[in-house]
């Protein structure tokens, strides 16, 4: 039968067979059954997968089989044990992902200082703590945990640069399960701190989620460089890669840096961000009889010109960003010290997508308050860090009461709530 499914020779009815082969596979796994016994009908049925099938899998479950994200996640764990040894190398011809600098190149190169981190480093730290639970042993878990922590910036950088551009070409499926994975791997290192720090848990089971971490770890690294990013370099042009680069060092990365600024030999020339920006926006005047000069913003209680305007959004020592009636990104400001990660990649994508699965639902909840007219704002406030965070969202409406979108407010409040007594003269 394998030889009827052969990836690199069977037409379209063929594919479609395979498909619904390994989507049967999965499915069992869902049911209940061990995973020998899944992989011996995977191996002797499938045979080699490529990256497409299994993009492609993951979102038949979700959107044709009605299997939740959530439990995809689960899934992703057990199929990617049988997938292991089974995917299908993806030769390029042209390799710029292995020169310095190139995202892929990098993504690559903090994958490796994670292993070292997570299989020397931490696994030693954890093997002495089985035999002696000293002050010291705990001490070092925790610098090694930590350390792990600054992973947060390679998985934000998945998450906000590489999955809006697959998002694009209609890839969901694998960003939505992904990012669900990664919020768990957070999850997971910052309670087995809180435990240490706390002594709340005993040593088997502080033991037990340092091991599930590593072995977590390692299969989102094995799930990136098989999976993810193969499929990436399948999909995005130069163009987008050239994108990414340059927006990566706003997010930063994850126990290393890149070891050069990537240069491709031939970018094929775009219209860059800055170029049109004498071109009059939505809503200006072009010199037709207003007395508004071209470049300039009228508004009912003045005129800007667009280099002030944006300097003026810029400066305001909160985070901005707004998204329309179709619940699209469609602007963000940009200040010095923003609070939580925004890149360019996510204008004109949806917000469901740039939030985790699991917090998606809460998102929806308050867009339909606000298009239903039940609620104009609410009010979150949380700590991160050596922050204090209110985010306020405000339902915009025009002057007749129609919904135009939505604005996120975010401002670090813990100076604010600082203050004492008065101040009514310059220092």
């Amino acid at each position: 039968m394998s030889e009827l499914i052969n990836n690199r020779e069977m037409g379209a009815p063929e594919q479609s067979r395979r498909q619904q082969l390994l989507k049967e596979i999965i499915k069992e796994l869902h049911e209940g059954k061990s995973v020998e016994e899944v992989k011996a009908r995977f191996e002797s049925a499938v045979g080699d997968v490529t990256v497409a099938e299994i993009s492609a899998m993951e979102h038949a479950l979700m959107e044709e089989e009605g299997i939740p994200v959530e439990e995809v996640q689960r899934l992703c764990s057990v199929h990617t044990a049988i997938f292991k040894g089974s995917i299908e190398d993806i030769h390029r011809s042209s390799k710029p992902e292995e020169q310095p600098g190139h995202p892929v190149h990098t993504f690559k190169l903090e994958n490796r200082e994670i292993e070292r981190l997570v299989n020397f480093k931490l696994q030693l730290h954890l093997d002495k703590y089985r035999k002696d639970v000293s002050d010291e042993l705990v001490f070092k878990l925790l610098e090694d945990l930590s350390l792990l922590l600054d992973l947060d910036k390679h998985y934000s950088r998945k998450e906000n640069l590489l999955f809006p551009y697959l998002e694009k070409y209609g890839i969901y499926g694998p960003t939505k399960v992904m990012w669900g994975v990664d919020d768990g791997i957070r999850m997971m290192i910052k309670e087995t701190k809180g435990k240490l720090v706390d002594g709340s848990a005993d040593r088997e089971t502080v033991i037990m989620d340092i091991e599930r971490i590593i072995k977590e770890v390692n299969e989102m690294i094995f799930k990136e460089e098989n999976i993810l990013l193969p499929m990436a370099l399948e999909k995005l042009t130069e163009d987008e890669w050239v994108s990414i680069a340059r927006e990566s060092d706003q997010i930063g990365f994850c126990l290393t840096a890149p070891e050069r600024e990537w240069i491709p030999e031939r970018v094929p020339l775009t219209i860059s961000d800055e170029e049109g920006e004498g071109a009059a926006p939505q809503g200006t005047d072009t010199g037709t009889g207003t007395g508004v000069p071209q470049g300039f913003v009228k508004f009912e209680t003045g005129v800007l010109s667009m280099e002030q305007l944006e300097a003026v959004m810029n400066h305001l020592p909160v985070d901005l960003t707004f998204i329309d009636e179709n619940d699209v990104v469609r602007y963000f400001s940009h200040g010095k010290e923003r609070i939580f990660a925004r890149t360019k990649a996510v204008i004109g994508r949806t917000v469901q997508n740039c939030h985790p699965p699991q917090s998606v639902h809460v998102v929806n909840q308050l867009l339909e308050d606000f298009k239903a007219g039940r609620k104009d704002a609410e009010d979150f406030w949380i700590p991160v860090k050596d922050k204090f965070v209110y985010i306020r969202y405000f339902a915009v409406r025009s002057e007749d009461g129609r919904y135009l979108g939505t604005l996120e407010f975010t401002q670090n409040i813990a100076p604010i709530r600082e203050l004492e007594g008065q101040k009514r003269i310059l220092s």
